[in-house]
């Protein structure tokens, strides 16, 4: 089997957190949101009917018990989650938490606004606690 590689821009623009059982699990360096994303650890994965039905099952419950954990940590107001590919071709799943009255409140978060960056800190904490957060959820085998 290929050995997975991650797309550049998803490495420029997010940082590695764990491995899950299908996922590599990265956060998103843009401090606006509580923002994860979500790779399967595939090759050469574009569209989700790329998976095998088993894989596209785990994708969506890694998201999904990943999202619940996050919004119970975060606080937030609505989940989004999403799978774009129009920038970056390589499948990944955005788990986002959204508040109201965040920077681009009600709309999507993309192409709104500048990013911010973490203080260096503030990555390394929001890094952990999503750590913890897949720990909890049971995502980590």
């Amino acid at each position: 089997m290929p050995t997975f590689t991650l797309d550049p821009r998803l490495e420029q623009d997010s940082l590695h957190v764990i491995d899950l059982t299908l996922c590599q699990l990265r956060l998103s360096r843009d401090a606006r949101y509580p923002w994860a994303i979500l790779i399967p650890r595939r090759s050469d994965v574009v569209e989700l009917y790329h998976l095998d039905s088993e894989a596209q099952a785990r994708l969506w419950h890694e998201g999904t018990r990943l999202g619940e954990a996050m919004m119970r940590h975060y606080g937030g107001d609505k989940l989004n989650v999403a799978t774009l590919g129009n920038m970056v071709p390589q499948l990944h799943l955005h788990v986002i938490v959204r508040t109201r009255g965040d920077d681009a409140w009600p709309g999507p978060v993309w192409g709104q606004g500048e990013s911010r960056a973490y203080t260096e800190a503030a990555l390394e904490s929001r890094r952990g606690e999503l750590e913890q957060l897949a720990h909890g959820a049971g995502l980590v085998d």
